[in-house]
């Protein structure tokens, strides 16, 4: 037999065998793939999440008010009588000395003519009492000439004296008279004028409150027949809780809108904040006014104007959900805007999982010796410090509840704020240096972050090795490298003057990765609207992360586990690599 037939049929069986071995396992891997990918994807369906975005942030606070004219007149009526002509109506635009009415002015026509004629009659008389002491000084003239020559008697220049005294006193007399006339000529007159009602500004009438033919009775009050108002600018009376009027400053810049106009907003600054509050229903309300010009008469009186006062704002600056920031507590004593991360900032996440992980990896076991460092050292510190010891505060190398870890009970948290206060001025210095030293031995990578650590976040055993050991973490987790934040200035509340900072807080959010891997990190946000924040660094456009739990997720997997939601599943119980060690998705 020959063989050479056989040995073609023998390699082409070959290649066929190892084409269809290539072929499944490129099916196994393909069918590996989607199954993790979809995996991944059915795990991250469970929760809500959202983009970071580039956007605008306001810090409002909110107030309802009234439109009243910056300037107004009520015109009223100093005479009593009937109204017999009223010249204007509502709406008409008047100058100042415009007649707007009339009242009957019979009556004081008549006073004034009466006046009058007796300004003359006594007018009269006084001419008659010159006349009389013009005699009267002449006669004297004569006895007096006569006197010298002794061809008089004594008696007889003495009544000529007394005539010209008493011609003067005559003449007074009516010289008096005629002022007292020509006064009260003056108040009929006036009266008479009053009869006729003129506009005391320019303006528009805004309100009649008489009719024509009604009779006044100015008499016993001050009736008020219109109103003239100066509708070019109008002053916006806002009534503010007493919880957000500290937040107002006087110039702060403001915007508002009222129900005619929704989409238009009209621009304005803050005047004044009047001391005296108004109570209404045991609510105490401040009054904020502030002007605004109307020169085109869109704005009318007693509309209702929904008011917003910027006390910070922020344009084209990054935007995150509030719901996916959760905050770091905030130490006792410390200034606001002060964070109490359980981290430090820059430090690499607490730990990466994959999509549907509702818990970080358990932490490795430290390095042998390590244990018994720490215990050593925490004993030199707090024989260095016996204040903190009297005080009853925690050993130095311990981190104590509720700063960065676990979290404080409200019993416990009014414990610490009163045992707070019962220190001394020394013990609290004692306490703030100790914490300012924990912030920067965190800072070096002395201490690690509260709670579980991940592989490769083991604490170092010298402080030399800290930023080896973050250089790995960093290479082997690229996203924390975007959690790192630097210190800054403050930046200036916008609008707001005498320097006032805005509040810089520290806070984590969970960041979905491209590949659908969840990580926690640290960022620092800014101003806030109460449904976002303002991110100042950690994040960056178009990252995902997420705001919440669906409903029925949450509800399913807590009649599930018959725990709180915050929990998480039990070692062994979660997704593939959560449970104990040596347990895998199909065990």
């Amino acid at each position: 037999m020959n063989p050479t037939p056989s040995t073609p049929r023998r390699r082409t069986g070959k290649r066929m065998a190892l084409a269809g071995g290539i072929v499944a396992a490129l099916a196994a891997a393909g069918w590996y793939g989607w199954q993790h990918y979809h995996a991944q994807e059915d795990a991250l369906a469970r929760y809500l999440t959202a983009t970071v975005q580039q956007g605008d942030i306001e810090d409002l606070v909110t107030a309802t008010g009234s439109l009243q004219p910056s300037d107004y007149v009520d015109v009223g009526a100093q005479v009593s009588g009937q109204l017999e002509k009223i010249y204007a109506e509502v709406g008409s635009v008047v100058k100042k000395g415009d007649l707007l009415a009339e009242i009957d002015s019979t009556v004081y026509s008549a006073t004034v003519d009466a006046r009058r004629a007796a300004l003359k009659n006594l007018q009269a008389t006084q001419q008659a009492r010159e006349s009389d002491l013009k005699l009267a000084e002449q006669q004297l003239q004569r006895q007096q000439n006569l006197a010298r020559d002794s061809a008089t008697s004594e008696d007889s220049l003495q009544q000529a004296q007394a005539s010209v005294r008493s011609a003067l006193a005559q003449l007074a007399s009516v010289k008096a008279q005629i002022e007292q006339a020509e006064s009260t000529l003056r108040v009929d007159e006036t009266s008479l004028k009053y009869a006729q009602i003129l506009a005391p500004m320019d303006g528009v009438v805004v309100s009649i409150s008489l009719k024509q033919g009604q009779t006044i009775n100015a008499s016993q009050s001050s009736p008020t027949l219109l109103r003239i108002a100066d509708l070019s600018t109008m002053t916006v009376q806002t009534q503010v809780s007493e919880a957000d009027v500290t937040r107002l400053r006087p110039g702060m810049p403001l915007y508002f809108t009222t129900l005619g106009s929704r989409n238009r907003r009209y621009q304005g600054e803050l005047r004044k904040v009047e001391p005296t509050p108004t109570v209404n229903n045991n609510v105490v309300l401040y009054n904020a006014l502030f002007d605004v010009k109307n020169q085109q008469r869109n704005l009318l009186p007693q509309m209702t104007a929904q008011v917003f006062f910027v006390a910070a704002e922020a344009h084209d600056t990054l935007v995150v959900p509030a719901g996916a920031v959760k905050l770091a507590r905030m130490a006792p004593g410390s200034r606001r805007g002060d964070s109490e991360a359980s981290g430090p900032a820059g430090a690499p996440p607490r730990g990466e999982a994959s999509a549907g992980k509702g818990q970080p990896p358990r932490a490795t076991a430290a390095p042998q010796g390590q244990e018994a460092k720490a215990p050593v050292a925490a004993n030199r510190q707090n024989s260095a410090k016996p204040e903190m010891a009297a005080a009853g505060m925690p050993p130095a190398g311990e981190r104590p509840a509720g700063f960065g870890g676990a979290p404080l009970s409200d019993a416990e948290r009014e414990a610490r704020r009163k045992q707070f206060e019962s220190m001394t001025p020394e013990q609290r210095e004692a306490w703030r240096a100790r914490r300012a030293e924990q912030r920067q031995a965190q800072g070096e990578g002395g201490m690690p972050p509260a709670g579980p650590r991940a592989a490769g976040n083991e604490p170092p055993a010298k402080r030399g090795d800290a930023a080896g050991t973050g250089k790995a973490v960093a290479a082997a987790n690229p996203a924390a490298t975007t959690a790192r934040v630097k210190p800054r200035e403050l930046p200036v509340w916008s609008g707001v003057g005498n320097g006032r900072q805005q509040r810089v807080r520290e806070g984590t959010v969970r960041v979905v990765l491209p590949d659908n891997s969840i990580v926690e990190r640290q960022v620092t946000v800014g101003i806030t609207d109460r449904v976002s924040y303002q991110v100042l660094a950690g994040l960056k456009p178009g990252e995902r992360v997420i705001v919440g739990e669906k409903a029925q997720d949450k509800e399913a997997a807590r009649k599930g586990t018959g725990r709180s939601g915050e929990m998480g599943p039990p070692a062994g119980m979660g997704a593939p690599g959560m449970g104990a060690p040596g347990m895998g998705a199909g065990r």
